[in-house]
């Protein structure tokens, strides 16, 4: 079944799961702050009927419904792997919303693996959405973006968009992965800083309410989250460390975004 696909739209993988519901009302924003449309994606296993299908996307179009937002929804059942039907839709996407943990498409014990299959291999960027029913009436803890070198334009795009749409806080953390600073370590955080912050002020211009800041972290990302004080919302990273990705996505990282109710933005600059 599909339903008046289009070229472009946001993309939330269903599969009858809480999880899956919470990321395709996650997604009603983007869609919305994009005029697009939100599509819903299910994807059957070889033997499977459809009306498992039919049912899973009619609660997930209820639910959205339910909002009251005017967002045009569009369904399609796909038939195959649900991380190979993801990857081919998100060709024609904004984004891919997925649930951190659902029936079919994150299956407890490969987590990692598939989430990272679908987060490096997408035409788009890939959310792995947690937290409550995913609506978002209530403001959300800060976004978070991680600069590994360079400040990447993409990146910050997608962090800004993302922290405007959710009128959160941004912070964007230049990461070392490393130990304690030493001093030239030291002089390189500022200089890091310095090139961030005068791309961020470009961005405040633009945006007075953008509510911004920075900070070096000589840590690993799990590691900082875990020390946060405060809430997070959303971590934005990009996807050119498969590795970073999969530690991520995989057990540990899931254990520590769950631990802070986070969802995970993945953004790969090559494919935008």
């Amino acid at each position: 079944m599909t339903d008046s696909l289009t070229t472009q739209s946001i993309v939330a993988g269903v599969d009858g799961s809480k999880a899956a519901i919470r990321a395709a009302l996650w997604a009603v924003d983007e869609a919305e702050s994009r005029g697009v449309p939100l599509r819903l994606l299910y994807a059957t296993d070889p033997g499977d009927g459809e009306e498992a299908a039919e049912l899973a996307l009619r609660h997930a179009v209820a639910a959205i419904r339910a909002t009251g937002k005017p967002v045009r929804v569009e369904t399609e059942i796909a038939h195959g792997p649900a991380v190979g039907s993801l990857i081919r839709s998100s060709a024609s996407a904004a984004m891919v919303c997925v649930g951190a943990v659902g029936l079919r498409h994150f299956q407890r014990g490969r987590v990692g693996s598939t989430a990272a299959a679908l987060a490096i291999s997408a035409h788009c960027p890939v959310a792995i959405v947690r937290g409550g029913d995913g609506r978002r009436d209530q403001p959300e803890g800060k976004t978070v973006v991680e600069i590994d070198g360079s400040p990447d334009s993409v990146l910050l795009t997608a962090a800004v968009e993302e922290a405007l749409l959710r009128d959160a806080a941004l912070e964007a953390v230049v990461s070392r992965r490393g130990g304690p600073a030493e001093r030239g370590d030291t002089e390189a955080d500022r200089r890091a800083l310095a090139d961030l912050d005068r791309r961020l002020a470009r961005w405040k211009r633009r945006h007075p309410q953008l509510r911004v800041e920075s900070v070096a972290v000589h840590a690993r990302l799990l590691d900082y989250l875990a020390a946060h004080r405060g809430p997070v919302g959303l971590v934005i990273v990009g996807a050119h460390d498969r590795r970073h990705v999969a530690e991520l996505v995989g057990p540990v990282g899931s254990s520590v975004m769950q631990d802070a109710n986070c969802s995970l933005l993945i953004v790969n600059p090559q494919h935008l």
